[in-house]
């Protein structure tokens, strides 16, 4: 019999699953997290670019002043090859702009990410771990009384 109360005990917890109310809270969580993620990666590679345009504005300053006739050498795929300035500068302006255009897609993205990731907070009231004061949730939990406060934070979810 203890085998059966077992049983019917799991049958429930089975069937809650399978409600078509939304996502688990952990769903919630790892959607939220992974978004979080993809925006710090571009991010990440958006600073990366700009370092690279930083670069390239740097030895663009430099070559200008160089003759033009002179050698220099220029890492391609790994490969060091020698060219002239005059073969090497405009091609290292036209990456520039072309980093620089990627970088704006970007930074488009980001916001894009960031807004998406904000209407997700409102969709599933999630708060991040510091955010809100902890004076606020004591007056909230004071004013909706322990039990309201408690189901009403269940609904919300908290994300470190």
């Amino acid at each position: 019999m203890a085998a059966n109360s077992s049983s019917t005990v799991s049958k429930p917890s089975n069937s809650t699953g399978g409600k078509p109310s939304g996502p688990s809270a952990e769903q919630v969580v790892a959607a939220f997290q992974r978004m979080r993620s993809e925006q710090r990666s571009m991010a990440s590679k958006a600073a990366e670019l700009e370092m690279e345009i930083n670069e390239h504005s740097l030895v663009i300053e430099t070559l200008k002043d160089v003759d033009p006739t002179r050698k220099c050498f220029r890492l391609v795929g790994g490969v060091l090859v020698e060219r002239t300035v005059k073969e090497v500068l405009p091609a290292l302006e036209s990456n520039k702009e072309q980093i620089s255009k990627i970088v704006e897609s970007l930074n488009t993205q980001m916001q894009s990410k960031g807004r998406e990731l904000t209407e997700y907070r409102e969709k599933y009231n999630i708060r991040l771990v510091g955010e809100g004061e902890e004076g606020q949730g004591k007056s909230a939990a004071s004013s909706n009384g322990g039990e309201g406060s408690a189901s009403k934070g269940g609904a919300g979810v908290l994300v470190s």
